[in-house]
């Protein structure tokens, strides 16, 4: 059992699937059972969460390049672009509105 929730979280699908109190509820579950100690059980769940974590931001990071490739593809402005073209508009407002 130990060794599928690892390879579960070393695959990114426990990140995705288990959650803090989920993984505890099962290694409680071992530790009952006797297929781990208490303290090996206590550092399964530090590990586990840690790799949950580590995961998730992998994913995170990933999904950041995807998502800035996609916007790249279709020419969609940047905040900052947006910010300088928003900026622009209303200094040519106040322009206009002095010569009125």
């Amino acid at each position: 059992m130990e060794d599928v929730l690892k390879k579960a979280f070393s695959l990114g699908v426990g990140a995705l699937l288990i959650t803090k109190e989920k993984v505890e509820d099962i290694v409680s579950e071992l530790v009952k059972k006797g297929e781990v100690g208490q303290e090996e059980g206590k550092k399964l769940v530090s590990e586990l969460i840690e790799k949950g974590e580590e995961s998730k931001r992998e994913i995170e990071a990933r999904l950041e390049k995807i998502v800035e490739s996609i916007t790249a593809k279709l020419d969609f402005p940047t905040r900052k672009e947006l910010s300088e073209l928003k900026s622009e508009i209303e200094r040519l407002k106040e322009k206009l509105d002095k010569k009125e």
